[in-house]
């Protein structure tokens, strides 16, 4: 494993949940409760579909993992087994009863869901969202917890800057992620929705978007700055910047001195982009 998870997190792997010699008990489907924390939203009707036909055939071959609830149980890990067994028409399934804490619930749910890249990106950065919120987190921490780095994790969480509109693109696949980050380092909403628009309409790749991007804010500086006139070697440096950083990022150039203005947008952001001129060296 190039990237193992975070420390204390091997034992959660999906592979390893269940121990040699656990007991395996058949319980009534209609006792099990989804897991609360499942980060994916979405199912793809036909994997499901596929997947009941083979329990018809084979039966369900790894157990699920449920945890006690108040009424019946919770389950931890195997969504798409559970299902797929209700689309067959299974009235009992096979299960391993842990006792895990809402903390480890969460973190399984994720981590099951990534190393099966079952996430779409704004899935996976309103769990990282949820394990921040619940558990304060730092992204550091939360980086080490679930084997990702954490330029990865920010960049995820960043998406979450986007409007609504756009997050919900991305989220049905209209937009890649390259998309979604070129889309960050432009500052007017309004632009952005237009932006995402051509993308559908034209089928413009990321890096094309991306190129289509910096003209605009080249375009933009252009007008806005004198100095644009007559140093363009410093708007080409702001957009490289901008590329960089994927934030705004204004250079301003006296006649002896001048200053460079990188804009973040939280604490986490600023981190971020520390971690980006330290990786820079």
């Amino acid at each position: 494993m190039s990237r193992g998870l975070g420390k204390g997190l091997n034992a959660l792997i999906t592979s390893n949940l269940i121990e040699e010699g656990e007991q395996v008990k058949e319980v009534s489907v209609s006792e099990i409760r989804p897991n609360p924390y499942q980060p994916r939203k979405e199912f793809e009707p036909a994997a499901i579909e596929e997947l009941a036909q083979s329990i018809k055939e084979h039966g369900i071959i790894q157990p699920l993992i449920v945890r006690k609830s108040i009424k019946g149980f919770e389950l931890v890990a195997g969504e798409r087994r559970l299902r797929a067994a209700k689309l067959c028409g299974l009235k009992q399934v096979p299960v391993v009863v842990k006792a895990y804490t809402d903390q480890q619930l969460m973190e399984i749910a994720l981590i099951e869901n990534l190393q099966r890249e079952n996430l779409n990106p704004l899935e996976e950065a309103e769990a990282y969202e949820k394990l921040i919120a619940h558990h304060d987190y730092t992204q550091d921490q939360l980086a080490q917890r679930i084997g990702k780095s954490r330029p990865h994790v920010a960049n995820m969480l960043r998406l979450l800057q986007l409007p609504e509109t756009i997050r919900k693109m991305v989220s049905t696949a209209e937009l890649s992620m390259g998309h979604a980050r070129a889309l960050l380092a432009v500052t007017k909403e309004q632009v952005q929705h237009q932006l995402a628009k051509d993308v559908v309409e034209k089928g413009l790749s990321a890096r094309q978007l991306e190129e289509l991007v910096k003209q605009l804010n080249v375009s933009r500086e252009t007008k806005k700055k004198k100095t644009a006139k007559n140093e363009p070697v410093l708007v080409e440096i702001e957009q490289r910047l901008r590329s960089l950083f994927g934030t705004s990022v204004k250079i301003k150039k006296g006649t002896k001195r001048g200053k460079i203005e990188i804009d973040f947008y939280s604490q986490e952001d600023l981190q971020r982009i520390i971690d980006l001129l330290q990786s820079e060296k």
